[in-house]
């Protein structure tokens, strides 16, 4: 099959090469890929900024999340058979979306949604999982609480906007003028343009945070959350209180302690708890996510499509941070 890998890590190109099928274990299902997105994870794993977390060997596929058809099954699976229509994301030990083919634990995937093109429902798995379970497992928030989503227009705050007015939620985002009109047709309520407005100047008693940047915009965010509030980031610093639940040892734990020194200060001194977000692969959550797009409630948003060749030109253009909603590769 055909594949895109990385031969080391570091800002290198990704090499198209032939690979041999993946082996099919007995909870597994072998899939066709019909198409992939680009998510920031993949440039972080291919520069090697996640080795504390996940460790992978050379060549590796890169590619996280995917849409496409069983085309064989192992012996001990149930929930799909040859012929399904699915899309997820793999277990991160078992990455590799860019390629003709996968093998994926029939735990991690779900049917495609019936109203979904295979490219529409690849750029799904991975930014929808996250923002449910942000927004659903840990802020935990009810009807009518308010919530910041960073960087509205972006991949993963296009889809969060949506899920988040489902969830019945009052959303605030933080956007560019270019981004003004999308982020308003997915519901959002009040639209903060960052390069005229600093959103931490003009919002305040927010019960959540959900945020996409890290760094100085991470550390803002606690000044408009209430006491007793949450904020919960996919790209800041993983804490020590992260390092104890997913057990990253004693020295892990400790580095991870002293590197988020300053938003221990910011969870002490405004009382809001700070939460670093490593998403779960969950095809049952996938099950509830396509409800909501099968009703509707939330549409794929697409900014451009690539063909497998050109996977490195859409890894660079996603790096750009100039796409409104996702980038999607066409495999098939």
């Amino acid at each position: 099959m055909k594949a895109m890998v990385i031969q080391k890590y570091g800002d290198v190109p990704l090499q198209l090469v032939n690979r041999p099928l993946p082996d099919v274990g007995d909870n597994e299902v072998l899939a066709e890929i019909h198409a992939a997105s680009i998510n920031p994870i993949d440039f972080k794993i291919r520069d090697g900024k996640t080795r504390m977390l996940l460790k992978y060997e050379m060549p590796l596929i890169l590619g996280n999340d995917f849409s496409g058809v069983v085309v064989k099954v192992g012996k001990n699976v149930t929930k799909f058979k040859i012929g399904d229509p699915i899309y997820g994301r793999p277990r991160k030990s078992r990455i590799g979306t860019f390629a003709e083919y996968i093998a994926v634990h029939e735990e991690d995937i779900a049917k495609k949604p019936k109203n979904l093109s295979f490219e529409e429902a690849a750029s799904i798995p991975l930014v929808g999982l996250t923002s449910y379970q942000a927004l659903h497992d840990i802020l935990r928030l009810s009807p009518g609480q308010k919530v910041l989503i960073q960087a509205g227009s972006g991949g993963v705050g296009t889809f969060a906007i949506q899920l988040a007015k489902a969830m019945g939620l009052y959303v605030a985002t933080t956007t560019s003028d270019t981004g003004f009109e999308l982020v308003r047709s997915l519901g959002a309520d009040h639209i903060i343009n960052y390069k005229t407005e600093a959103f931490d100047k003009v919002l305040q008693n927010y019960d959540g945070v959900y945020d996409t940047i890290g760094g100085e915009t991470l550390e803002r965010a606690f000044k408009i959350v209430k006491p007793g509030g949450q904020v919960v980031s996919v790209s800041g610093l993983p804490n020590a209180r992260f390092g104890q639940e997913y057990g990253s040892g004693f020295i892990k734990t400790t580095l991870f302690r002293l590197i988020t020194r300053n938003l221990t200060k910011q969870e002490k001194k405004y009382n809001v708890h700070y939460n670093f977000l490593f998403m779960k692969p969950s095809g049952e959550q996938l099950d509830i996510i396509t409800q909501f797009i099968e009703s509707k409630k939330i549409r794929a948003v697409i900014d451009r499509i690539f063909t497998l060749d050109d996977a490195q030109k859409a890894i660079k253009y996603s790096e750009s941070g100039r796409a409104k909603g996702k980038i999607v590769i066409k495999i098939k």
